[in-house]
């Protein structure tokens, strides 16, 4: 299996219900490493998986859609807890919306890892 990973980062603002959060229930930042792994079997006739350069700009365009906001007041995630793992899904599930359309049938997989610090983080891994 071959794997490309590209690499961006995301600043955002939430807040969490729920006692299992503690003080994280209060308006807090994140800012998270974002890594995007995509999987296949095969390379093009080119010899590569994807093009590393069209995948930086489509994570971008998704980081992008999420950066420097404060998520409690986005209407896409109104009565969600927001969480590193519910983010790492948010972030997969629309970076495979954005590369259907390039026809790349070697890509056969996506993991997206956010890193919330040198010793957490959570990820999100599906088939594309």
């Amino acid at each position: 299996m071959f794997t490309v990973t590209v690499r961006d980062h995301l600043m955002i603002a939430h807040s969490f219900r729920g006692e299992v959060f503690g003080p994280a229930q209060r308006l807090h930042g994140a800012t998270y490493v974002v890594d995007a792994t995509f999987s296949g079997p095969e390379l093009t006739e080119d010899g590569i998986l994807l093009d590393i350069g069209l995948a930086a700009r489509e994570l971008s365009a998704v980081v992008a859609e999420l950066n420097y906001r404060n998520l409690d007041d986005e209407p896409a995630f109104a009565g969600r807890n927001t969480s590193t793992e519910f983010l790492a899904k948010v972030i997969a599930d629309r970076l495979a919306d954005r590369i259907a359309h390039l026809a790349m049938p070697n890509l056969t997989g996506l993991k997206v890892t956010l890193r919330e610090s040198h010793v957490a983080w959570a990820s999100y891994e599906r088939q594309l």
